[in-house]
């Protein structure tokens, strides 16, 4: 299985320091100093994560991260920011454009392998086949697939678990504590802020009108409940 994380990150003294930890964790790692040919590179042979910088020379970590998210063969690829930048609305950025984790520096190596891990676990799929299906939408557990109308759906890994998470769970409610434990695990990024971003993503894939959700409820003052349509 191919085990190799992308690096984006223009400072040589940080690109070498996270090669030496991710290489004695067992990763292959390649590094670029700027976005050049990532995604070319990536399109050719995918890697198994990108750890991406945002301010970076000639282009920039969010605008890379749009790019991988709107490719077909690339957007599924976990994605996580490694960045200076700390504030919480960039943090909400991240997570909305679609990353996986956002690490701010400085940063503990040790504490950065383990997050690349736990990320790369949520892409772990079960054992046994896993369907879940209802109206027109299907998510398939054991593929990582979701199908909306007949469509294959892009997801994240982390959208479509806290997806898959909701839907097995039909009527019960769900605070974005339970759910920051339940899909985050141990995350530190996260915060029940990040819970209603990705929510809303779910939204715009699954509900004919997302303003107006038919499965995916809220539950003011409590949390998120997800509906089962009723057998005809």
């Amino acid at each position: 299985m191919n085990q190799t994380i992308f690096v984006l990150e223009d400072d040589t003294d940080i690109s070498r320091l996270v090669r030496h930890h991710l290489e004695a964790a067992g990763f292959q790692v390649r590094l670029y100093g700027n976005i050049g040919t990532i995604v070319q590179d990536a399109e050719r042979k995918p890697p198994v994560l990108f750890l991406l910088d945002i301010m970076v020379p000639g282009g920039d970590g969010l605008d890379l991260c749009r790019r991988l998210r709107q490719n077909a063969s690339l957007a599924t690829v976990p994605l996580v920011f490694l960045t200076a930048r700390a504030s919480e609305n960039d943090r909400v950025l991240g997570l909305d454009l679609g990353a996986d984790d956002y690490i701010t520096k400085p940063f503990s190596p040790r504490e950065l392998v383990a997050r690349v891990k736990a990320v790369l676990r949520r892409f772990e799929r079960p054992t046994s086949p896993s369907l879940i299906s209802f109206d027109q939408v299907a998510i398939d557990a054991s593929a990582m697939q979701l199908m909306v109308r007949g469509e294959m759906t892009g997801t994240t890994a982390t959208e479509f678990r806290l997806l898959e998470y909701l839907a097995r769970h039909p009527g019960r409610v769900f605070t974005r504590d339970h759910l920051l434990d339940a899909v985050w695990g141990d995350a530190r990024f996260v915060t029940p802020r990040s819970v209603d971003v990705y929510v809303r993503r779910i939204r715009e894939k699954i509900e004919t009108d997302p303003e107006n959700p038919r499965y995916l409820k809220t539950v003011r003052g409590a949390g998120y409940r997800f509906e089962m349509p009723k057998a005809v």
